[in-house]
Formats: structure tokens, sequence, C-alpha cells
């Protein structure tokens, strides 16, 4: 159990070195497929094979994206959108924890909140929509409500299997050791849920990035969501591709930056794949 806290300075040179360079090479190979798609349609536009009326070349909707960050509005929708799903996704994962874990220790707990958020969670995002407007208005706190129910359920699903899966036999190592409640819960629990954890947070996360849209599309004026309306219903497929560009390189940005925080919390896993 004393793995979990193992520091990673204490890794002899070469393998950080092999850590580094798988890295890298990950990142350029994740970067092989999207360029390569980008690249083949811009060459079929050119070429005559398709006019790119209706899904516009990559040369278009990078030189939307430049126009927009030159007046300001890319940066201030982003960050308006970012700030919108950082909220949500906070108040959805202490939700989400605080129910999954209380739903695994506790029988009581499982029969009598299970069955309805399992009911719940089937719900559509945009059958809450018309409901959180009429509850809470259209302003930002019915849009972080979406967002942040969205993040809930995989959050509580992840945290409620996870608890549920911990061996036995692992707790019983921490009682013949007489670790008390707290030891318990530090040097076993937390380290048994905690990939499981971490998929449950990536799960809700990319689901906050969805729910984000329907969120947006409430009455917003500002945000990645308003700037998609705005292309539809003028017209400018262009600026709706932009847009859904800035999503794809926002979530994924997020996503690898949660995986970093976790990161070093995770090193005793022993997995046959050099982590990145």
């Amino acid at each position: 159990m004393t793995a979990v806290g193992l520091d990673q300075d204490a890794q002899p040179p070469s393998v950080k070195k092999r850590r580094r360079a798988w890295s890298g090479a990950t990142i350029l190979l994740g970067l092989v497929l999207p360029v390569a798609l980008a690249g083949g349609w811009e060459l079929a536009i050119r070429s005559g094979l398709s006019t790119g009326r209706l899904i516009p070349p990559p040369s278009r909707v990078f030189g939307v994206l430049v126009e927009l960050a030159r007046s300001g509005e890319l940066g201030a929708d982003s960050l308006i959108t970012l700030t919108r799903v950082a909220i949500g996704f906070a108040y959805g994962v202490a939700a989400g924890t605080l129910l999954g874990a209380l739903t695994a220790t506790s029988n009581l707990a499982s029969k009598l909140l299970d069955p309805t958020l399992q009911a719940l969670r089937s719900i559509p995002s945009i059958a809450w929509v018309p409901l959180f407007i009429l509850w809470l208005g259209i302003f930002e706190t019915s849009k972080i409500t979406l967002i942040a129910v969205g993040v809930f359920f995989p959050v509580y699903l992840g945290v409620m299997g996870a608890i549920q899966s911990v061996d036995r036999k692992t707790i019983e190592v921490g009682r013949i050791f007489r670790l008390n409640r707290l030891a318990m819960v530090r040097r076993i629990l937390l380290p048994a849920i905690l990939p499981a954890y971490v998929l449950a947070l990536r799960s809700g996360l990319g689901l906050g990035w969805m729910f984000v849209v329907a969120a947006e599309y409430m009455g917003a004026s500002e945000g990645l969501g308003y700037l998609l309306v705005d292309g539809q219903q003028l017209g400018k497929p262009a600026q709706i591709v932009a847009a859904i560009f800035c999503f794809a390189i926002l979530g994924k940005t997020a996503d690898w930056l949660l995986m970093l925080v976790f990161a070093p919390f995770l090193t005793w896993q022993d997995t046959d794949r050099p982590k990145a």
C-alpha cells in the first residue's frame, strides 16, 4: 500500500525519459487523424470535388477563427463557456461523490435514493430546459444547474460502483494491520476506488461540455453555444464549425488537465502500458 505515495522524483532518469518520449509520441499520433481529415477535405474542395458550401474547408474555418479572435468575441465567449462548465462541474462532482458514497455504504440510502436517481438519469438533457427556465429563469443559475445535472450522474454511478467493487479481502488486510477508520480510507479505500473515480470524472466532464450546449440555447447571448445558434440563424456554416472546433479543443484540454492533476496519485498502478 505504500506504493501509492511513490515519489516520481525517485524514478531513474531512463524511466523519466521514456515517459516524456511516450507522451510526445502520443500527442503527435493523436493529431494524425484530424490533420489528415482536414487536409483531405481542403484538397477535395480545392480540386473541385465539393463546393464546400455546407461544410466549409479548414482554411475558411481558420479565417473565421482569426476574425473572431481579433474582435475579442472568441476569447470572451470561450471564457464564459469555460466558466459555466467549471462551476457546473464542481457542483455536479460534489453532489455525485457524496450521494454515490452514501448509497454505496448505506443499504437504506441505496433502497431509498437509487431507484429515483436511476429514473431521473434516463431523462434527456433537453427535457430539463423548459423546467429549469420556469424555475430558475434564463440566466446563469439555470445554465449551471443543467450542466451540474449532466455531470452528476456519471460521477454518482462511478463512485457507487467503485466503492461496491472494493475487494473484501483488501478490507480484511487493513483490519489485520489494525488500521483505524481514517487510515483505512486513506491507505486502502481511496487507492482502490481512485482509478474508477478518475474515469467517472472524465465521463462527467465530457457530459458537462455536451450539456453546456443545451444550456446556452436557453436564451444565452454569450458563449460558444451562442456562436452555434448565431451561425445557424444567419446561415454561417464556417462559424458553426469554428465553434465546434473550439468545443473540441477546450474539452480535450480540460480532460488532459484533469488527467494531469490525478496522474501523481495513480503512479502505483502496475499496467502493461507506459503512462502519458
